[in-house]
């Protein structure tokens, strides 16, 4: 797409106060030309673009002497020590990558040539919005990073289980990130994104629009960190041992299949157990049960990337695989948990300059700005430019070597008298330490620039609404009920009228049915639709965007509960374990009290949870094996009652045997397919139980 004509997409009135400017996305912000109003970095001088990074022509990189955009990232980047500013609550995993199919036609990396060949990797997950204290199933993204420790140097490909992001440069971060957190003057809500400032500033950027789709989407409540996709979200480029390029999006795709709770769950399950995310991932591992994915790539030449009706190096939009296929070329296993979570967890630093020779940036202006932040980020977080030297961030596939010494906490004790280069003390037989390598080391594609230099973006970025009518479009009744949902208990939380009143505007510009909905959820007139920088253009569905009927069903990798009391058949309870273990689940012993039950025949059942702290949300299917006065003893405890009727609600199978009928009736649980009678085989009840039952949705709730 570097040959394309672009032009100006922001147009400025007179700068006399009150005059308006007109950003890319067609928001409006207000111009003064007031000492006291006007708009300065930290020295006073004035900034006449908030909006745009400055680079090399309206498609071209960021340059280093914007010292608006370095002091405002680096300022946003030093708001917080020493935990992360975003990404605080994070869950990590040791484990492997194995290169499966040979991209050496289209890179010299050996990471993505030596097929064959395992590479140790470091993981961390992570929520965006909260604090490090906060719980695990907020609605929100989630990161997925991944540090490589290759044999050219460390690889971090540091993503989110979403494949576009809110904005198109990085110098909007940090407002982006100052929105979405707790409100300033009242430091709440805590990991949550329906409040006025966020939805304030989403509807001044309609490019952010796409990302609200899929943040509205059931994906950001996931079931489990073992159970989502990941994406690079940036556009990279790979490089030949010509030095031809390719541009690469990489992806993760989970072997259990990309997977969500329900609204209402995931809410119950914050209060159950904060840490169910990090409980789940570690104890899948602690069990054998070592979660893997597929590693796959969208590769695309500058001709290819040239014919798409859309700007690859735009961070919003997605590039549908029907258009361009994933092709699969390893596959990564995490089978080890951290030995001690701080010093491996909390301090494991990534850095998207972390890249071997053959992978190389792309001119995309958020990638840009990252290039710089998680450097300065790093440094302020681990307090020394030694940061490299923690262990889980040091190089181990290959030795680090160069002149840069001391620093605060160094830890290398360094031998030889050349500290620079270059250097002749190997002429005199000293050592004259390492040395650049022209034909191996790391290299950038030579992008031709010779453009001006502007605050500006390429036409071809203003198109914000077109991707997020493809994804909504894309999705299944059930994801497009609940989506719209989502948005209308969002806007719920809103208490100023007019942000929910642009954000309806702007919905319009992605489905009129769907801001209908969201207006009707929210009992309010719908408003004229905004006025799109770029007219949005309807693209064919991509049913590889949703999650409903994506993937297979399965009971793998899941959880079970059963609910046992003293009186149980313990036939009934060893069938029903055993057939769930062998369908590949854990099931879990509940019983009201830990120390467990007596069965009929006499025998001690131990337990391996207590009914009141095992609420259903905890699991994906419950059974209850009851006997009759047990039932009538569990008619009288409400945890018993909620421990059915959420299990219903959310859309799960239910086993039971007859005795356990009476509760089912006061749980309101209507007999459907996803309800078995388990004395009778339990073959209905484990297909009932590897998927929801989204059959039974609209009979008990209300969907926008």
């Amino acid at each position: 797409m570097a040959d394309r004509k672009t032009s100006p997409t922001t147009k400025k009135s007179a700068t006399k106060k009150g005059a308006s400017i007109i950003g890319t996305g067609g928001e409006v912000h207000q111009a003064s030309s007031t000492a006291e109003e006007r708009l300065t970095t930290n020295h006073g001088v004035p900034v006449s673009d908030n909006q745009n990074s400055l680079r090399g022509g309206r498609r071209g990189p960021t340059l280093l002497e914007d010292f608006v955009l370095r002091e405002k990232i680096q300022h946003f980047d030093h708001e917080r020590i020493p935990e992360r500013i975003v990404h605080a609550r994070g869950s990590g995993a040791h484990g492997y990558f194995e290169l499966t199919d040979s991209l050496a036609k289209f890179s010299r990396a050996r990471i993505l040539t030596e097929v064959g060949a395992r590479t140790e990797v470091f993981v961390r997950f992570s929520t965006v919005a909260g604090g490090a204290g906060s719980v695990d199933t907020p609605r929100d993204v989630r990161g997925f990073a991944v540090k490589f420790y290759s044999k050219e140097g460390n690889w971090d490909l540091v993503g989110n289980n979403i494949p576009v992001f809110f904005i198109q440069d990085a110098i909007k971060f940090p407002d982006l990130i100052h929105s979405v957190k707790m409100e300033a003057d009242r430091g709440y809500p805590q990991a949550a994104s329906a409040h006025d400032t966020f939805w304030d500033f989403v509807g001044l950027m309609p490019e952010s629009t796409h990302m609200i789709m899929w943040v509205m989407s059931d994906r950001a409540i996931p079931r489990s960190l073992r159970m989502i996709e990941g994406f690079g979200v940036n556009t990279f480029r790979l490089l030949n041992d010509k030095g031809e390029a390719t541009f690469v999006k990489f992806h993760w795709r989970p072997k259990l299949g990309t997977q969500s709770t329900c609204w209402d769950e995931a809410v119950k399950i914050a209060g159950a157990d904060p840490d169910y995310h990090r409980r789940d991932l570690y104890d899948a591992i602690a069990a054998g049960n070592f979660p893997e994915w597929e590693f796959g790539v969208q590769l695309l030449s500058q001709k290819q990337a040239d014919a798409l009706p859309f700007d690859i190096l735009d961070a919003t939009k997605v590039i549908p695989e029907e258009l361009v296929p994933i092709r699969v070329i390893g596959r990564m296993v995490l089978d080890r948990n951290p030995d001690n979570f701080f010093a491996e967890t909390e301090q494991v630093a990534f850095l998207p300059t972390n890249i071997p020779p053959g992978i190389d940036v792309s001119e995309d202006p958020l990638l840009q700005g990252r290039l710089f932040s998680y450097q300065d980020t790093q440094l302020s977080r681990l307090g020394t430019v030694n940061f490299h030297q923690i262990p889980v961030n040091r190089a181990k596939g290959c030795p680090f070597q160069n002149f840069q010494r001391d620093g605060h906490m160094q830890t290398e004790a360094f031998s030889g008298r050349a500290n620079y280069e270059p250097n002749s003390l190997a002429d005199t037989g000293e050592a004259g330490g390492p040395r650049e390598d022209p034909k191996g080391g790391f290299r950038s594609f030579a992008v031709p620039l010779g453009d001006t230099k502007v605050r500006l973006r390429s036409e071809t970025f203003a198109d914000h609404y077109s991707h997020a009518r493809l994804f909504y479009r894309s999705q299944t009744e059930i994801e497009q009920a609940h989506l719209a949902s989502a948005i209308v208990f969002e806007l719920s939380k809103v208490a100023l009228d007019h942000i929910r009143a642009r954000v309806l505007a702007n919905l319009r510009n992605v489905d009129e049915t769907l801001a209908s909905r969201v207006a009707a959820g929210l009992s309010v007139e719908l408003p004229s639709a905004s006025s799109p920088a770029a007219e949005p253009r309807d693209m064919d569905a991509s049913p590889a965007l949703r999650i409903v009927g994506k993937y297979p069903d399965t009971l793998a990798g899941r959880a079970v509960g059963i609910l046992v009391t003293d009186g149980a058949d313990g036939a009934v309870v060893a069938k029903t374990v055993s057939s769930v273990e062998a369908a590949g689940a854990t099931a879990k012993l509940i019983a009201p009290k830990v120390g467990g039950v007596t069965l009929k025949n006499g025998k001690l059942l131990k337990a391996d949870m207590q009914l009141a702290g095992a609420p259903s949300v905890l699991f994906d299917a419950v059974a209850l094996i009851v006997s009759k006065d047990g039932c009538e003893q569990l008619l009288k405890e409400a945890a018993a009652v909620d421990f059915c009727r959420d299990a219903f609600g959310h859309l799960k199978a239910m086993g039971h045997t007859p005795e356990g009928q009476p509760l089912l009736d006061k749980a309101g649980v209507v007999p459907d397919a996803g309800v078995a009678d388990i004395s009778k085989g339990h073959d209905a009840f484990l297909k009932a139980a590897s998927t929801r039952q989204w059959a039974r949705e609209p009979t008990i709730r209300n969907l926008a």
